[in-house]
């Protein structure tokens, strides 16, 4: 009998990751979507030879690109988890998937799955990366893309939800052993972070979750940035990096780890904070 769900999976030349990330679902026999954006690696290759349904798409971001996977695939399931192709599904997971059946979750809508983060191979365990919880699972047709978003994409389930807490996710993003390419993708990141947090200070633009500090994990996120975008540019940034080292522990994590809080945390928000300078003070000079 074949599960009560199907998996959707980004990629863009995931050669690297498609194949391990294949290789953790496969025995749960549930049918796969590709939605590539023109790779030019072996993905797509690798893709079909798992037998996943390949569909393409032209991307802009995030948001906009799981939009379109949850409008287009052919879902036959009435459940969908998305994921992306730098994530594996560990045993724990995998065996809650396979006990998983759709009368023990008639009144539930979404499921978060636990992750562990990887940098350089080293989990982050602290720093508030452990536990992270991420909305992953959901009733088809119920779940939607935030598009409100550039580049923070995010699922919004109206109704209710659980979490998986022992329901693990791996991530680790293989190319970003190389702290160059990590560089270059978070610059374009805080391109598209900085032009958002600017539209929002302009107008209406408003989050699609409620925020709520007691709320579901993503309704907490929303409530942290509801604060964040509040503070003051240039002390956020070290305000944000000494609470996760010291208040959250990333100090734990060891050197590998106080890199990546740093990068992540600091120089990332750094970026973010010039670039809305850079963006405002060029709005006022064009009047």
């Amino acid at each position: 009998m074949s599960p009560p769900y199907s998996f959707i999976v980004l990629t863009y030349n995931e050669e690297l990751h498609l194949p391990r990330f294949l290789k953790s679902i496969a025995d749960l026999n549930a049918p796969v979507f590709i939605i590539d954006s023109g790779s030019t690696d072996a993905t797509v290759k690798i893709g079909e030879e798992f037998g996943a349904q390949i569909l393409y798409n032209r991307f802009e971001n995030h948001p906009t690109q799981w939009d379109f996977a949850l409008k287009n695939c052919p879902v036959q399931t009435p459940w969908v988890i998305c994921l992306d192709a730098d994530q594996m599904v560990t045993p724990e997971l995998r065996q809650r998937l396979i006990n998983f059946k759709t009368d023990d979750f008639s009144d539930i809508n979404g499921i978060y799955f636990n992750r562990k983060n990887f940098f350089k191979g080293r989990w982050i365990k602290h720093g508030g990366y452990y536990p992270f919880y991420l909305l992953k699972m959901f009733k088809y047709g119920v779940g939607y893309s935030d598009i409100t978003e550039l580049m923070d994409h995010r699922f919004v389930v109206p109704g209710k939800t659980v979490i998986w807490k022992d329901g693990y996710l791996l991530e680790e993003n293989l190319k970003e052993n190389n702290i160059s390419f990590w560089i270059e993708k978070h610059n374009r990141y805080s391109d598209l972070v900085a032009r958002q947090e600017v539209e929002r200070r302009q107008s209406s633009i408003t989050q699609l979750e409620r925020p709520a500090f007691w709320g579901s994990p993503n309704e907490r996120k929303a409530w942290f940035k509801k604060i964040w975008w509040k503070l003051p540019r240039y002390v956020r940034p070290m305000l944000y990096f000494t609470q996760r080292m010291i208040f959250q522990l990333g100090i734990l994590d060891g050197r590998t780890g106080i890199i990546f809080h740093f990068m992540q945390g600091f120089w990332f928000r750094l970026v973010v904070d010039i670039k809305i300078d850079e963006i405002l003070k060029q709005q006022n000079d064009t009047r």
